[in-house]
């Protein structure tokens, strides 16, 4: 039985490769997907990919991550990352590896990015390194997670 690992993204990121491309790039999330699968197929894992603009949904589908004995979540927090206590709650209430990415460095930008709520239920954070850190997360959470090679 493979590992199963759920990748979750928050708000906005539906526009990746339109939106403000010189600070995303021009990956689409489509392209996103692509990438966590290919990397965690040889890694024995199943992938989860989800998106939301809805803080609620993406509780839910933590506590479902929970309910499926998933291996462990990849989140990219989004906009959500310096708001969501709701999310860490659910976070810390799963008591699973979670991996939190951000496509680019939010400790470059703006002062109000530097903070992460998300962070203190995170066994682990990548961020700005494209959308290269979604493969990282993924081959550390199969490790985490004991996925056979």
């Amino acid at each position: 039985m493979a590992t199963t690992i759920y990748v979750l993204n928050g708000p906005n990121l539906n526009l990746l490769g339109t939106r403000e491309p010189e600070k995303y790039g021009t990956a689409t999330l489509a392209d996103v997907e692509k990438l966590c699968r290919d990397t965690a197929k040889p890694l024995g894992c199943d992938i989860v990919f989800r998106q939301s603009n809805a803080e609620g949904e993406i509780v839910t589908w933590i506590h479902e991550a929970l309910a499926k004995s998933a291996g462990g979540i990849v989140i990219n927090p989004a906009g959500y990352t310096t708001t969501s206590i709701a999310i860490l709650d659910a976070l810390l209430a799963v008591r699973m590896p979670v991996i939190e990415v951000h496509i680019t460095n939010i400790h470059r930008r703006e002062e109000f990015r530097h903070h992460s709520y998300i962070s203190k239920g995170a066994t682990g954070v990548i961020a700005g390194l494209g959308i290269e850190g979604y493969a990282l997360a993924i081959t550390r959470m199969a490790g985490l997670a004991g996925a056979k090679r």
